[in-house]
């Protein structure tokens, strides 16, 4: 999720450049909400101009358990198939993957960029045109990758991710379920892509028991309604938080609804980012000059300096578990009164 709002911005950019450019996002199709979402702007922006012309699903997560599969085989023929008949004059890679640099080789563009400095070093090998990225935080990475491939200038633009009525309603019914006096909410996002950014679940229970006592309840958001982790916060919250399972539409419509998000560096944390939502930020071992919050009010903690790593080492990092939890409930305490006073990127 956060690899595709980071290049969403980019994308916007190019696409208020060059509003009659066709322009196609190959997606793993749990995400696809968040690009379908995009296309559909809010009566207040005016005419609607999609992010994307058209979503191109890979089921790579798919396809990797079961590599060999006639299944696989297939689907990989048909997504190959659908891009080179669409004859593109580009191909950019994004994200900088072995994966994603194989996919933008099926398409067999005119050009294929993609990152001198890819996330996975083999990636550059598969490029026609490398591009040099020297700003620090990843969105402004991905301008400077799509408009060095395009020969423009781009500066990131607003996204739209604008209000879905279906979802809205189902969101509505929600927390008319979960929160039924209708009192505002934090919504907590404990998980994280690996071990050592995850700060521990008892602590996100502890905030949730504090912010409670002072008139915030929280939602949590959950992978399931049997996911471990949530479940954890919910017990040591006395009370106060109760676990929100659904996709990637309800978690869109929740953020949205809520008076803050507080997160590591993961999925969520960026999506209440983009939709310019109070975020409080605990950083680890990935660096917040690079894929902290962007362009909303924010409180980012961190402790342990410089250091970078990473490894998807299972046990929390030291400097995440430095972070008290006294810091993130004053934190949010100081959002939750007035978050124009806090930092925005």
């Amino acid at each position: 999720m956060g690899d595709i709002l980071h290049a969403m911005p980019a994308v916007a950019a190019l696409r208020q450049a060059h509003p009659d450019w066709f322009v196609g996002w190959v997606v793993e199709p749990r995400w696809m909400p968040l690009l379908q979402t995009a296309n559909e702007l809010s009566h207040q922006r005016g005419p609607a101009m999609p992010l994307v012309d058209r979503v191109y699903p890979a089921s790579t997560r798919a396809w990797k358990k079961q590599p060999f599969s006639a299944t696989t085989v297939r689907d990989i023929a048909s997504l190959r198939r659908q891009l080179r008949s669409e004859h593109f004059d580009l191909c950019v890679d994004m994200q900088g993957s072995i994966r994603s640099a194989v996919i933008g080789r099926m398409a067999s563009a005119k050009s294929f960029a993609g990152p001198e400095d890819p996330r996975e070093a083999p990636a550059r090998w598969l490029y026609e045109k490398k591009i040099a990225t020297h700003a620090a935080h990843v969105i402004e990475q991905g301008c400077a990758l799509l408009g060095g491939a395009v020969g423009e200038n781009l500066r990131p633009a607003q996204i739209a991710l604008p209000e879905d009525a279906f979802f809205a309603s189902r969101c509505n019914d929600l927390l008319n379920q979960l929160l039924p006096g209708g009192e505002p909410f934090v919504l907590l996002a404990p998980t994280a892509g690996w071990g050592a950014k995850q700060w521990p679940a008892e602590r996100f229970g502890a905030v949730a028991a504090e912010l409670g006592r002072r008139g915030y309840r929280s939602l949590v958001n959950a992978a399931g309604p049997d996911d471990p982790v949530a479940q954890k916060v919910v017990g040591l919250s006395d009370g106060y938080a109760v676990a929100a399972a659904g996709g990637i539409s309800q978690l869109i419509e929740l953020t949205r609804r809520a008076s803050l998000v507080i997160a590591g560096d993961t999925g969520p944390l960026h999506l209440a980012a983009a939709l310019q939502k109070p975020v409080v930020a605990l950083f680890g071992p990935t660096d917040p000059a690079r894929n902290g919050p962007y362009g909303t009010a924010s409180r980012i903690l961190r402790h342990g300096g410089e250091r970078r790593d990473h490894r998807r080492l299972a046990e929390p990092e030291a400097g995440l578990l430095a972070i008290t939890v006294e810091e993130v409930v004053e934190a949010a305490a100081e959002l939750l009164q007035d978050p124009r006073a806090n930092k925005v990127r």
